[in-house]
C-alpha cells in the first residue's frame, strides 16, 4: 500500500490438519485423548471447554501462538529484511493457558482474557507465560458478570446455571464504568431534552431486563462504547452518541423511555417478538439492523444455546434452543422460526440424541440406499 510492502505470518499457516482433528476430537473418549489432540496444534484460534461424564472438566486456550524470540517489539511492525525474527512454528501446547479440574469446580470463556476463567484460588497468573505469547488481557461485561455470578453462588445447579445464561445485568467496570462516569460529567444544560435522557441514564439499574425506564436509552448508548472497545478502536463523543439515541428514539417512539421491547425485536418471515439482553450481557443481544420503523431486528447475539447434563446413574441429556428454528434460509419450511418464541421465553427444547428417542419423535423416515 501506500506506506509500503508488508509480509505477514500467522499460526496454522499451510496446515490442513484442522478438519481431521475436529473430527477426532468429537470421537475422543477421555480427557487425555481429547488433549493429546489438541495438542497436535492443527486448530490454530478456538477456545475449548471441556466435560465428561466422570467429573472432568478443563478449558484450553486453544492457539497456534508462534514460537516467537525475546527481545523485538512483535504487537508492533519489524523489519521483514531480518530473517531471525521468522519463527518456525507454534509453541509447545503445554505453553498455553489451559484448566484442568480446578478447585472451584468450574469454568467459563465469555471472549475474555483467559486468566479469569475459574474464580479466586483457581484463576491463572499473566505472570506465569511469556509476554511473547500475546495473550490478550481484555475483558468483556459478558466476563466480569459470569466471574462475578458464578463466584457467588452457593451452588451451580441447574436453576442457578439457567439464571447466570440469563443474565441482563452490566457490571459497573470497564467501559460501562468509563461512559458513566462521562455521562455524570456531562455538561447538557443547554438542551432539557438531552439532560432529562442524561438524568434517566443515570438512575438506570444497569439491567437490560425490559423493565427499567432507561432500558431503551441505554441499548443505544451502550453500543458503540462496547464495540470500540473490542475492537480497539477510537470511541465516540458521549454527547454525539446521546444525541443520537435521543432522537431515534423520540422519531420512532415519540418518547425517551419506550419499553424496550417495543424498541428490541426478533423477526423473522412473520414472526416479530420483544427481546430482552443488551451489547455484551449474558443473555445477549449484541448487533442488530435498524429497521424502517425504528426497531431493532437483533442479528447477532445468542445463537445456539445447548444444556448437557450427565445425571448419577442416567445416561446424557441435553436441551437446546436457536433464536430462529433449523432452516432459516428457507421460508416455506415449518421449522423457519418455530424456535422464535421459546426462545424468547427462555425456554428450550429437548435433544433426541438416543436411537429409541430419535424413532419416537421422527417426522418422517425414509431409507436412504445406493442400489440403482
Amino acid at each position: 500500500n501506500d506506506k509500503g510492502a508488508f509480509a505477514f505470518r500467522y499460526g496454522g499457516m499451510d496446515n490442513l490438519g484442522q478438519l481431521d482433528a475436529y473430527y477426532r476430537l468429537n470421537k475422543a473418549k477421555s480427557l487425555a485423548e481429547w488433549e493429546a489432540i489438541l495438542a497436535r496444534m492443527d486448530i490454530p484460534s478456538t477456545n475449548f471447554i471441556y466435560g465428561d461424564a466422570a467429573g472432568n472438566i478443563a478449558y484450553v486456550y486453544n492457539a497456534a501462538i508462534p514460537d516467537r524470540k525475546t527481545g523485538p517489539n512483535w504487537r508492533g511492525i519489524l523489519d521483514g529484511t531480518d530473517p531471525s525474527l521468522v519463527w518456525k512454528g507454534p509453541v509447545d501446547y503445554t505453553a498455553l493457558p489451559r484448566y484442568v479440574n480446578p478447585g472451584s469446580g468450574w469454568l467459563y470463556n465469555a471472549n475474555n482474557t483467559p486468566f479469569t476463567a475459574a474464580g479466586t484460588g483457581s484463576d491463572l497468573s499473566p505472570q506465569a507465560f511469556a509476554p511473547e505469547l500475546g495473550v490478550e488481557l481484555k475483558q468483556t461485561n459478558r466476563s466480569r458478570r459470569a466471574w462475578q455470578l458464578m463466584s457467588e453462588a452457593e451452588q451451580l445447579d441447574r436453576k442457578t446455571l439457567e439464571e447466570i445464561k440469563y443474565d441482563t445485568g452490566y457490571a459497573r467496570e470497564g467501559y460501562i464504568a468509563d461512559l458513566w462516569t462521562d455521562l455524570d460529567t456531562l455538561d447538557v444544560s443547554d438542551d432539557p431534552e438531552l439532560e432529562a435522557a442524561r438524568r434517566l441514564l443515570l438512575d438506570w439499574d444497569f439491567t437490560a431486563d425490559n423493565v427499567g425506564r432507561a432500558d431503551s436509552l441505554a441499548l443505544l448508548m451502550i453500543r458503540e462504547f462496547m464495540s470500540c472497545r473490542y475492537q480497539n478502536k477510537v470511541c465516540p463523543e458521549v454527547r454525539d452518541e446521546l444525541v443520537k439515541a435521543v432522537d431515534h428514539l423520540q422519531t420512532h417512539f415519540g418518547r425517551i423511555d419506550p419499553p424496550m421491547g417495543e424498541l428490541l425485536r426478533l423477526r423473522q418471515g412473520e414472526v416479530d417478538l420483544p427481546l430482552d439482553g443488551g451489547s455484551d450481557t449474558l443473555r445477549a443481544s449484541t448487533l442488530w439492523d435498524v429497521e424502517e420503523d425504528g426497531r431493532l431486528s437483533v442479528r447477532h447475539g445468542d445463537s445456539f444455546i445447548q444444556w448437557v447434563e450427565w445425571m448419577p446413574g442416567e445416561r446424557v441429556t441435553s436441551r437446546s434452543i436457536q433464536p430462529y428454528g433449523s432452516a432459516t434460509t428457507r421460508p416455506h419450511s415449518p421449522h423457519y422460526a418455530d424456535q422464535a418464541t421459546l426462545f424468547v421465553q427462555h425456554r428450550l427444547k429437548p435433544v433426541h440424541f438416543w436411537r429409541e428417542d430419535v424413532l419416537a419423535n421422527a417426522a418422517t423416515r425414509k431409507t436412504v440406499t445406493h442400489r440403482r
